[in-house]
């Protein structure tokens, strides 16, 4: 086995509670681009998306005592990421009410096409994975959580109903629902 993985995340959250700050570098190389993966599909938004992973990350090292070891650390994790990107959903949401009253014509901001010659398919490419994201989008939260951390993140359903916080049965059947609703979105591009 590796040096790098000779250690479980568990492992490597008791010693970080115990003062070992490199168990914590451990950590953040292990999750920073699964959580970054994670976070921009809920938000859409690569900037916010690295804004809230750092805010977690930052979570994790401040609030280290608050981790038990009833729950795999992978779930800890993208439980405070999960509500942090949940946060700012519903922030971002209060903010599109209030200032679409506030706004004049003048005051729209305009987004210039890219000028950089692409090949077809990295173009369709793109398209694709933009289609993709808008449907997500698009699905209920509830519906969105379980299907970026089983579909994207690759998680466990047990480990899913215990960040999300509902029977196995429920999160089952909200993949399947979530899916159901994602062909139906996406079926003319196939």
């Amino acid at each position: 086995m590796t040096d790098k993985h000779r250690y479980t995340d568990e492992e490597l959250i008791a010693r970080f509670q115990k003062g070992d700050e490199n168990a914590y570098t451990e950590l953040v190389n292990r999750y920073r681009d699964r959580l970054m993966t994670f976070v921009y599909r809920f938000v859409s938004d690569m900037e916010q998306a690295e804004d809230i992973v750092q805010d977690a990350l930052v979570k994790v090292y401040t609030h280290k005592h608050y981790y038990k070891e009833v729950a795999k650390f992978s779930t800890w994790v993208y439980t405070i990421a999960g509500n942090l990107a949940k946060t700012e959903l519903r922030k971002r949401k209060r903010r599109q009410t209030s200032s679409l009253s506030t706004l004049g014509l003048d005051d729209k901001d305009y987004e210039l096409p890219s000028v950089e010659l692409e090949t077809g398919e990295y173009i369709q490419g793109e398209y694709t994975e933009k289609k993709i994201q808008e449907a997500i989008q698009l699905l209920p939260l509830h519906f969105r959580t379980v299907i970026i951390l089983r579909d994207i993140q690759e998680l466990s359903y047990e480990e899913i109903s215990n960040i999300v916080s509902v029977p196995l049965g429920t999160v089952k059947s909200r993949i399947n629902r979530a899916r159901l609703q994602l062909q139906e979105a996406l079926k003319e591009y196939k």
